[in-house]
């Protein structure tokens, strides 16, 4: 008997793989007949020796008699989940002398009782990211999100009985074929002619998709906000490969991913206002990703902002500014994309009334204030567009005025979009939203009349350094959908006019 074997696999930590050999030790001399996993394992890994047991004997594998030792290195690397099963499985095996292979495979799986090879959460960023790895071995039920990757040699299979007469050359299995994703727009069933008027509610959300822009919704109960936030993703343009792969990579880490094996759709996130700061940003104990990392590349919803918890509302601040969180724990430090859109919304008051033309507010000047002060200063200074959504008449209401649809507003915004991918190409950033100040000195050059017109600005307003930064960034994001090359005094005007929160005390 061998009584050695060690086997490739993979473990995660955060969306970044690292690599694990496990290693297979029997002493068939030692009276105890059992199965020890060392090398910093987690629950689901301690039980795995169950699993691998259960199935080698269903399929009528024999299992090795004497002590059995199974070690994950690095032995100082916290290993979580099932993915680990299989390679265990196969380890065992390769050391009782049952199976015997040369080619240098990586391979991941969880094993059911049966011998079945089950479907494993975060294989598709262990794929993606594992350099010099081509030839791997994966769950059947992973087949979709395995496709999404190109440059490895990658083999599905249902059970284990399958690998191992893959792995012994008695059958052939097809190395998968990638996927080409040639059509990425998505359908809706909703869209934004199904918003009765706020056509200047409207305008603002497209400069906002334009620019990928954070805006702040502000009116009374009924005037449409949650609905405006809801349609904002169907006149987003659709993702790209690298999107949909860097969007998806998330998704298959949570366990998330639609059975597709993809995701295609920009994300829509609306976490409730009692979520906790770990269900916004990532955590717990194995410090998984939160819902500002759900959100990336497409739409984080906050409705009804006041009634966040300040210290849950105050942990967007470092992703909005830096597009990633970095969620440190006890068992690891990891990090997160968190490139989104912020989308809020409040009523101005709690009452909801404060400057309706007809309701009548019941709160006082300092009910209002202790109200609206839920959200600090740094946070408000984040946003780039305020929106007042006034309550319909009766007459907007049921007027027969054809409005503004998705296919339209979106074919604008993607023009604008094309400008600033131009604008910049060989850059890490996609859009006017996160641009940097050298950026912003270089694509936004004023006249004197514009300049003009934001130093008056800057001083009635009172803007920060940061506040003028948005202005511009809106601006030059008006400008692109007028397909503008030079940021005009319209422009800028409007942009400022998107800087005044109205109905607000």
């Amino acid at each position: 008997m061998k009584r050695y074997a060690r086997v490739r696999s993979a473990v995660l930590k955060g969306l970044e793989p690292i690599e694990v050999v496990v290693e297979a030790h029997i002493d068939p001399r030692s009276v105890y007949n059992d199965v020890d996993i060392i090398g910093l394992g987690d629950t689901a890994v301690k039980e795995s020796k169950r699993r691998v047991r259960s199935a080698l004997n269903s399929l009528g594998f024999k299992f090795p008699d004497g002590r059995v030792v199974v070690n994950l290195a690095p032995s100082d690397l916290k290993k979580e989940g099932s993915a680990l099963d299989l390679p265990i499985a196969i380890a065992i095996l390769c050391a009782s002398d049952q199976l015997e292979f040369q080619d240098d495979y990586l391979i991941l799986g969880e094993l059911g009782l049966n011998g079945e090879v089950r479907r494993i959460n975060g294989l598709l960023p262990i794929l993606a990211g594992l350099d010099g790895t081509t030839k791997i071995l994966i769950p059947q039920a992973n087949l979709s999100e395995a496709q999404l990757v190109r440059n490895r040699s990658i083999y599905a299979f249902e059970n284990l009985r399958d690998v191992v007469a893959f792995l012994q050359g008695m059958r052939d299995f097809p190395a998968l074929d990638p996927l080409i994703l040639e059509n990425t727009t998505p359908h809706w069933d909703i869209d934004m002619a199904d918003v009765r008027g706020q056509e200047a509610a409207k305008r603002a959300l497209m400069v906002a998709a334009a620019g990928a822009h954070n805006v702040l919704m502000i009116g009374s109960p009924g005037s449409g906000k949650t609905m405006l936030a809801k349609r904002l993703v169907t006149i987003l343009p659709p993702m790209t490969e690298e999107e949909i792969l860097e969007t998806s990579k998330i998704y298959s880490v949570a366990g998330l991913l639609p059975p597709e094996g993809y995701v295609l759709r920009r994300p829509f996130r609306s976490p409730h206002h009692s979520a906790s700061i770990a269900a916004l940003v990532g955590g717990g104990a194995t410090a998984k990703p939160g819902e500002i990392s759900l959100a990336h590349n497409g739409v984080l919803f906050l409705d009804e902002l006041p009634e966040f918890r300040r210290d849950v509302i105050e942990a967007l601040r470092e992703p909005m500014e830096n597009g990633h969180i970095t969620v440190a724990r006890a068992k690891a430090t990891v990090r997160y994309p968190a490139r989104f859109m912020l989308v809020a919304a409040q009523n101005p008051c709690p009452c909801g009334w404060y400057g309706d033309r007809e309701h009548d507010c019941t709160c006082s000047i300092s009910e209002i204030m202790r109200y609206n002060k839920k959200i600090s200063g740094p946070l408000l200074d984040r946003i780039d567009i305020f929106i007042n959504v006034p309550r319909l008449t009766y007459e907007e209401y049921r007027s027969s005025t054809s409005s503004s649809d998705s296919a339209t507003m979106r074919e604008k915004v993607m023009m604008a979009r094309t400008i600033q991918l131009k604008r910049f190409a060989g850059k890490k950033i996609r859009c006017n939203a996160h641009m940097d100040g050298k950026m912003l000195r270089e694509h936004v050059k004023l006249d004197p009349t514009c300049e003009k017109i934001l130093e008056e600005s800057v001083k009635a307003l009172k803007m920060s350094a940061r506040a003028i930064e948005k202005v511009l960034k809106v601006s030059r994001t008006i400008a692109d959908l007028e397909a503008s090359k030079d940021v005009k005094a319209e422009h800028l005007v409007e942009a400022i006019r998107y800087r005044q929160r109205e109905a607000i005390p």
